[in-house]
This record gives C-alpha cells, sequence and structure tokens, in this order.
C-alpha cells in the first residue's frame, strides 16, 4: 500500500546518501576558514529541527526559490517596462544571473556558495513593481509614513509577508541570509546614479552578493540598452570598460558583427569584472588574513572588491548608462505613465482598504494603513498593477 510504500524512508540504508552531518564536515574540510559554515550558523529566530540532507543555507536557498514573491519577479521591471521585449531582462532573470555570478565568485574564493546565492536571490524579493522608477514613486507615497526602500522591503518579504508556514511567520531563514540582506547597500533615492559601498560588518559571502548584483546589471543593462537601440557604439567609446573587451573580441574574432558581436563582448566585460573581484579579493585577504568569518566580518573595509582601476572605470560606466539609459526618453515617458498609474492604485486603495483582500486587511491595525498599501502594491507585479489600474478606474468611473 502506498502508506506503507512511504513509511520505509527511514529504514532505508543510508551508505550512498549525502546527508547534512556529511556535506558540514565536508565544508570545514574544503571550505576556506574564513567562509561562513552551516554548521556554525546563529540559527533561526523560531527553533526547528535541522534538515536530513540538506544543510541551512540550502534550505533557505530553497524557501526564497519556493516563494510566492520570487515567482512574482517574473512580471517585474527590471530597466525595461516588463513585456516590451520577449528577450528583455526582468527582475527574475536579474536575479538568477546576480545568484550565478555569486556561486561562481564564491567558489574561487574558498566561500560559501550556497549561502551567497541565498542572499543573491532574496535581495531583490522586495522590489517595486516597474523598477526603480516604481520605487521611487512608493518612496513618494509613503515620504510621510516611513518612506520605502526595496532593500528593507525584502527583509519584510522573508521575515513577514510570505506566509506559507502555520507555526510563525515569514520564511524564517537563517540570521545569516537576514544578515546579508541588512547589509545589502541601499541606494540613494535616485537609483542607479550613487556609487555603492558596502557597510562596515557585512559576512564575505554578503559582499559577494553585492559586487555580484552590480557586475550584473552593469553588463546586462548595456545588452539590453543595446538591443533595445538606445546605445550604440560611438558612445560606448567613451567608456574603458567597453573599449577593453571590444578590442579583446575583435582580435580573436575580427568577423564578428552587430548583435554577435556586442554579445560576445557582454559576456567578456563579465569575465573581466569577475576576474578582477576574485583576483583583488584574494590578495586582500591574504593580506587581512583572517582565522575566521567573525574576522573577516570585523575588518574596516571590505575585502570583497574591485581594483582600483576597474571601480574608477565602473563609475566611468555607470554614469554613461545614467545619462544614456536610464533617464533616456524611451525608458522614462513610459515608465512614468506606469508610475502615475500606480499612484492611482495606492489612493484608491486609501480610499477603500477593502480591495486589499481579507488577509491585508488585518494588517492594517498592526501595521498601519499606508504601510499595509504599500506592501500590498510593492509585492505586485507589472501587469497585475495594469490591471488592477483599470478595475480601479472602471469602478470610479461608474461611481
Amino acid at each position: 500500500m502506498l502508506t506503507n510504500e512511504f513509511s520505509r524512508g527511514a529504514d532505508l540504508p543510508t551508505a550512498g546518501w549525502k546527508r547534512r552531518e556529511k556535506m558540514e564536515a565536508n565544508e570545514q574540510l574544503t571550505l576556506a576558514p574564513y567562509a561562513q559554515k552551516s554548521s556554525d550558523s546563529r540559527g533561526r529566530k523560531f527553533a526547528e529541527p535541522r534538515h536530513e540532507y540538506r544543510t541551512e543555507y540550502q534550505r533557505d536557498r530553497a524557501r526564497i526559490i519556493h516563494s510566492r514573491a520570487f515567482r512574482r519577479l517574473e512580471y517585474k521591471t527590471q530597466v525595461f517596462l516588463n513585456g516590451t521585449a520577449d528577450h528583455l531582462r526582468t527582475r527574475l532573470t536579474h536575479t538568477c544571473e546576480v545568484a550565478s555570478v555569486s556561486r561562481t565568485i564564491s567558489r574561487a574564493l574558498g566561500l560559501n556558495e550556497d549561502l551567497a546565492e541565498a542572499i543573491a536571490l532574496a535581495h531583490d524579493l522586495g522590489h517595486a513593481p516597474f523598477g526603480h522608477s516604481g520605487e521611487e514613486m512608493l518612496a513618494e507615497c509613503m515620504r510621510e509614513h516611513g518612506g520605502f526602500e526595496h532593500n528593507r522591503q525584502s527583509l519584510r518579504v522573508v521575515e513577514l509577508l510570505e506566509n506559507p508556514y502555520p507555526d510563525f511567520p515569514g520564511l524564517n531563514l537563517t540570521s545569516e541570509v537576514l544578515d546579508g540582506l541588512r547589509k545589502h547597500e541601499e541606494r540613494g533615492s535616485s537609483g542607479k546614479d550613487e556609487a555603492r559601498e558596502l557597510k562596515d560588518g557585512a559576512i564575505l559571502e554578503a559582499q559577494v552578493a553585492d559586487l555580484a548584483d552590480e557586475i550584473t546589471y552593469y553588463s546586462h543593462d548595456l545588452d539590453d540598452a543595446l538591443d533595445f537601440a538606445i546605445l550604440d557604439s560611438d558612445q560606448l567609446n567613451g567608456s574603458a570598460i567597453w573599449q577593453r573587451s571590444h578590442a579583446r573580441v575583435t582580435a580573436r574574432h575580427p568577423a564578428l558583427l552587430g548583435v554577435d558581436l556586442h554579445q560576445t563582448i557582454i559576456r567578456d566585460i563579465i569575465d573581466l569584472q569577475v576576474r578582477d573581484v576574485v583576483a583583488t579579493s584574494a590578495e586582500a585577504i591574504a593580506t587581512a588574513a583572517p582565522a575566521n568569518a567573525e574576522e573577516a566580518r570585523a575588518e574596516p573595509a571590505p575585502l570583497i572588491r574591485y581594483s582600483d582601476e576597474l571601480a574608477a572605470a565602473n563609475r566611468q560606466l555607470r554614469e554613461l548608462l545614467y545619462a544614456n539609459v536610464y533617464y533616456h526618453p524611451r525608458v522614462v515617458e513610459v515608465n512614468w505613465q506606469a508610475c502615475q498609474m500606480l499612484r492611482a492604485v495606492f489612493a484608491a486603495y486609501l480610499r477603500e482598504p477593502e480591495r486589499l483582500g481579507d488577509g491585508a486587511v488585518r494588517r492594517i491595525e498592526s501595521e498601519g494603513l499606508y504601510r499595509t498599501v504599500c506592501d500590498y502594491v510593492a509585492g505586485m507585479t507589472d501587469r497585475y498593477l495594469l490591471e488592477e489600474h483599470e478595475r480601479v478606474e472602471g469602478d470610479f468611473d461608474r461611481d
């Protein structure tokens, strides 16, 4: 019978199993002394039995991937409004790219790949619809009510708003993943216009996820802008990073043209950035010689970093993207229109909070009306907000 078959699991031979204890022991043997080990985790806010064949950070990664907030990233804008073209990045594809780069850097430096990946996968869960324009609009709506910032919102998502478990609120992630989200640098109110410096005290895996985020959006924003035809090669001649990779690629592949050429250059840029971070960070770690993860995070400056040369080139690239992409009329106009719809939906919920549904309405007493509305709107996908705007405006017109 079905019940009997499944009840045999506890009696099956375990010689071929890779149990959690074996994985934890392997981390102690193979990871660098300064890496954060799963067995050394400070644990979770709500105590739970450890899993039989997953480490703590592997468990966190699974909880994030299976969350509703993670699935909604598929229909949230990165830079170009979601649905503009089939192959442009979304918030989800960006997140997957950050996770991939995080694992590469962590593996090269002997850090905990599972922890860095979990932080990377969760870092944008709190992002508003319509990208950074939507974030700015929500911040404006919340100006007198505690503000809005997507990194803090990511913490709200995993600690409060996601509720798949009956025994506790949120996802009950480990302290290290939550710390990684707290240390993920908060950008200025104008989005990508300010340099990012990690706050002191971040574990190395969090530092990796932060730089992986930066490497990823530099490269894919360039890629998407070229595909969207709002950047051309003449504008990119002012970027040292682009020029260096262009020279390397054309030397190896002189026949490449058009899309094939620019996609190969983008891959080269990512590779050069990752190589620079690994080499520079390895040297910084060797100089500091931290004996464990706590000593590494206590260093006065981040140990995961670019070389000075690449840091300067990245600042130049950021200025180019800001001047030619993020404020380009084809980006700004459509995002402005979408954000006006966001403002209208936000106002409608304030007037009629019953539109939020029972679960959100129950939080109004503890969280306040404005914060509850903000949580609800921030969690929306682009297309759901557009549909809700149509419903709200239709109801208003009938009234």
